[in-house]
């Protein structure tokens, strides 16, 4: 059913959980507390833990912020507060932890950059060896340290089965270092080593990976992804793998207004349209096999998408259209590979 409540387009089903459009008419209040109770996300709610307070300094706009704060309580919620966390070297660490400051609530610890899941796995087994399972590990890392530096740690993590929920969030470059390209850097892009210059201007195509097809080759019991405009289904994945055991990996997008070039006004509008367009596939999948997919009713057009980041800005440009040929394929790719319409 579609309803209108103070504001919101309300989307219900038995089936999934609620999906709200990120933004109020008339008000000033925030956290979507003129809902009623049951549609809240967790920072509405008086049982948020607010894992991540007041007194970061993520830049203005930024969706890793959104993204960890609402997965870390959503974790914290379904555990009890019974959980600590790890976390690789990277933007999120940094931002939140300027010595000799910090704004975590919940014990956690700074990994290196490229063994945030070896840490994670020690954690793990020395909670079990003195007999307390009832606290749960989460091991947080950007896509820089989680797909090209702690690669190797990561697959180990995975191979073992070891207990640990481990979420990645996404903003698709090494962003704190200076917005360097990762494995994770889209085709076309700008970023500082990946220059719109020459006959092939921003990323090359072809290269990089998908790591969460890599986490479900590995047949753990849980693998998603997730984006910081579609809340509740963010908290509903984080919820899912708290319930399970061994190992877990979701896959957060997040928007990075300074690396993309995108404003900071517009950060879930950009977040959603990378799902609406295809190029963020919303997917589950346990013990690897694909269980669900958010279903696209009309696919957007990429340029709707990539229009508004300047990192992209080249791919209009006459003379660049095969790029903008190439980032439509693999939305469409993305749509067949994953039954997304």
């Amino acid at each position: 059913m579609t309803d209108k409540v103070k504001g919101f387009s309300v989307y219900d089903s038995e089936d999934s959980p609620q999906r709200l459009k990120f933004y109020q008419t008339g008000t000033l209040t925030v956290g979507n507390r003129l809902l009623d109770a049951k549609l809240r996300t967790v920072q509405a709610t008086k049982e948020r833990a607010n894992a991540i307070t007041s007194g970061h300094r993520a830049c203005q706009g930024c969706g890793e912020a959104l993204g960890a704060r609402y997965a870390v309580d959503a974790a914290m919620l379904a555990c009890d507060g019974k959980l600590v966390a790890t976390n690789a070297t990277g933007c999120l660490e940094v931002f939140t932890t300027p010595y000799p400051e910090t704004a975590w609530q919940l014990p956690w610890i700074h990994s290196l950059f490229g063994n945030t899941p070896a840490v994670a796995t020690g954690m793990a087994a020395a909670l079990k060896a003195k007999g307390q399972t009832d606290i749960r590990v989460l091991a947080q890392g950007g896509d820089g340290g989680t797909a090209d530096i702690g690669f190797g740690c990561l697959s180990g993590m995975f191979e073992r089965n070891d207990d640990v929920l481990y979420i990645c969030y996404n903003n698709q470059a090494y962003m704190n270092t200076g917005v360097q390209r990762s494995s994770q850097t889209p085709g076309a892009a700008r970023t500082a080593t990946t220059m719109p210059v020459g006959p092939e201007p921003g990323n090359v195509f072809g290269t990089g990976k998908y790591l969460p097809a890599i986490a479900m080759a590995h047949e753990i019991p849980y693998v998603a992804t997730a984006s910081i405009h579609h809340l509740h289904d963010l908290e509903a994945k984080v919820h899912k793998a708290m319930s399970m055991r061994g190992a877990r990996y979701i896959e957060i997008l997040v928007t990075c207004p300074l690396g993309w070039g995108s404003a900071p006004a517009d950060t879930i509008k950009v977040a959603r349209l990378a799902v609406e367009t295809g190029l963020w596939p919303l997917i589950e999948a346990e013990h690897g096999e694909l269980t669900g997919s958010h279903q696209l009713e009309r696919p957007r057009p990429v340029e709707d998408y990539l229009k508004l980041q300047r990192r992209f800005a080249h791919v209009f440009k006459p003379g660049n259209e095969w790029e903008l040929d190439n980032l439509q394929a693999l939305a469409d790719r993305n749509i067949r590979r994953y039954g997304l319409k």
